[in-house]
């Protein structure tokens, strides 16, 4: 199944086209901009009642409040704050500035300090600007970890690398003025259109396949491997603890996926075997727990090839064994996001896939 976000100019032509064909076909969403709107009326009714509620609490950033999809500016402010609360079981530091000048923040949580005694998993959340849930998702996992760190050992029993917001000026823009927006925001010498899609921008078999040499295209994959410097900071980081990383995660939407390499071309990792063997203990657990379904399985074959993907360079440049795109659910004829009151559900259920792979990464290694 595809979905398929058609103009208005070809509404009538387009579904002919598909009976014409044989192709069945279902109308989800009728107008996508009346979408929109519904979201951004939800999303500016739910902020406003949480900025109420923080105006009352002495503490503002004290605890997370995942009733709204926040912007960058909270993004870190929040970071910064458990940073500041919690100095023995955080470290926050700057991984890199984006395009337009915002600090990429990496929270690095340790009940050792880092001490090289346990493995380490690193997760990363945001390339694609327009996917609100994986930021949320990151956020969520460290806010957990951090602010309820007694209730679970077990995740603790790994060191956690994690970057929450890795296209802070996308996901900006996304908010402001383009909802569909996908890529960084860089400028493209001898093009009126900007940004590189940093999931295409990864060294490891850039430009394979699947990609676009076109500045205008959303999978734009850049003029050079690691152009962006927002992929600079994700690649800068994982390259300091690579040796001891035994987990890697990047959190996108939307699709109940758990993908894992090779993404360049429809070939089975080396490793394939345990790829699929952990990815379905994740899926297990989320569907046990809160009957979501999600589906585990070589990227390029389930859904399509695509060169220069942060898993396939996780896996590819540092031989980290246990790489996976994480696709969140969708918001199906909600949108492209779930409604902000959905936030707490999406990322409790992937919380639930968390420790299962947490479980595993330190019980092997």
């Amino acid at each position: 199944p595809m979905r398929v976000m058609i103009p208005p100019n070809l509404q009538e032509e387009f579904p002919a086209f598909l009976r014409d064909n044989e192709i069945s076909y279902e109308l989800t969403i009728p107008n996508v901009e009346t979408i929109f709107a519904q979201e951004r009326k939800a999303q500016t009714e739910s902020r406003a009642r949480a900025m109420l509620r923080r105006a009352s609490n002495p503490t503002p950033f004290a605890t997370a409040d995942f009733s709204y999809y926040w912007q960058p500016t909270e993004i870190n402010e929040y970071l910064r704050a458990l940073a500041t609360e919690y100095p023995n079981l955080v470290t926050l530091e700057t991984a890199g500035q984006s395009f337009e000048g915002r600090d990429i923040l990496v929270v690095r949580i340790s009940t050792t300090g880092f001490d090289g005694t346990k493995p380490k998993i690193f997760v990363d959340a945001g390339i694609h600007a327009r996917e609100w849930i994986a930021p949320m998702a990151a956020l969520y996992l460290i806010h957990e970890l951090v602010e309820h760190s007694a209730d679970h050992a077990d995740f603790l029993a790994c060191d956690w690398i994690v970057i929450p917001s890795v296209n802070p000026d996308g996901y900006q823009f996304t908010h402001d003025s383009q909802r569909m927006w996908r890529k960084t925001r860089s400028v493209n010498q001898g093009s009126t259109c900007r940004g590189v899609d940093g999931n295409r921008n990864y060294a490891y078999l850039w430009g394979y396949d699947g990609i676009s040499t076109n500045p205008c295209s959303d999978i734009f994959l850049g003029r050079e491997p690691h152009s962006e410097s927002e992929v600079q900071a994700v690649v800068n980081e994982m390259a300091r603890d690579a040796s001891g990383i035994r987990l890697y995660l990047s959190f996108h939407s939307y699709g109940n996926w758990l993908l894992y390499p090779w993404g360049y071309a429809r070939v089975l990792h080396d490793n394939n075997a345990q790829l699929d063997q952990v990815g379905n203990l994740a899926a297990q657990a989320i569907s046990t727990a809160h009957g979501r379904t999600y589906t585990v399985g070589n990227s390029a074959i389930l859904l399509y090839p695509a060169a220069g993907a942060s898993d396939d360079y996780a896996a590819g440049e540092h031989g980290i064994n246990l790489s996976y795109t994480v696709e969140l659910t969708g918001g199906g004829s909600q949108g492209f996001d779930l409604p902000p009151e959905q936030i707490n559900t999406v990322a409790g259920e992937i919380f639930t896939g968390l420790r299962a792979y947490a479980q595993y990464v330190s019980s092997n290694f």
